[in-house]
């Protein structure tokens, strides 16, 4: 059984504390410059949103930016937020299972491209191919804004060109192994400017395009 989570919204279309992802995006979808994260007990909620934004949330901010470690001990890091860019996300009902994944822009949640859904496949061949349809999207626009995702395992299969994956290809996963390999096949044929980032959800709560399944 998921464990309950508990989203504080600072700002947007009203702000509060709301039990469901659902709720969340009710009210931050389409609000400029949202601001919200989840979190694990009403408690530290209910502290959070007392405490206000600055304290707990990772948009960019002159007065009081966020900062983590880094990977090179003891030096500080400010990590921000960049807006005008695209994030993807895949919504997966069992895994493998049914696939579906979306781009949005990061700031105001708005839908570019949507795909799904695919009869079966798993969360990071369908993060994989996101990312890629991001960027052919991108291409196509003459747009050098960067694209991030929240799986580690597909970035690291953007880098290297190729998927390592157990899903086997048979009838059923014939749909998303066709459109791995299509993306496989833009990124050998085809070159990018963007940056593609990990979206750092610890910090910054949920990636935009989130499908709120978790």
């Amino acid at each position: 059984m998921a464990k309950q989570k508990y989203y504080v919204v600072w700002a947007g279309h009203k702000p509060g504390i709301y039990k469901s992802w659902a709720e969340c995006q009710e009210h931050t979808n389409h609000f400029t410059d949202a601001k919200y994260k989840s979190f694990g007990s009403s408690e530290e909620a209910e502290k959070a949103y007392r405490d206000g934004w600055r304290l707990h949330w990772g948009q960019k901010s002159a007065d009081k930016p966020v900062r983590k470690k880094s990977a090179v001990i003891g030096q500080d890091i400010v990590e921000e937020i960049d807006w005008d860019s695209i994030s993807v996300d895949v919504g997966c009902s069992g895994n493998p299972g049914i696939v579906e994944y979306k781009g949005v822009h990061t700031q105001t949640g708005e839908i570019l491209f949507y795909h799904g859904p695919i009869a079966k496949g798993t969360n990071n061949i369908g993060e994989f191919i996101a990312i890629v349809h991001g960027l052919a999207y991108l291409q196509q626009k003459g747009s050098n804004q960067t694209v991030y995702s929240d799986s580690r395992t597909a970035l690291s299969w953007l880098k290297k060109k190729s998927i390592n994956s157990s899903l086997v290809r048979d009838a059923s996963t014939k749909e998303i192994w066709e459109l791995a390999d299509r993306a496989i096949r833009w990124l050998e044929s085809n070159t990018y400017n963007n940056k593609v980032l990990k979206w750092n959800t610890e910090v910054w709560g949920e990636i935009k395009a989130d499908f709120g399944r978790k």
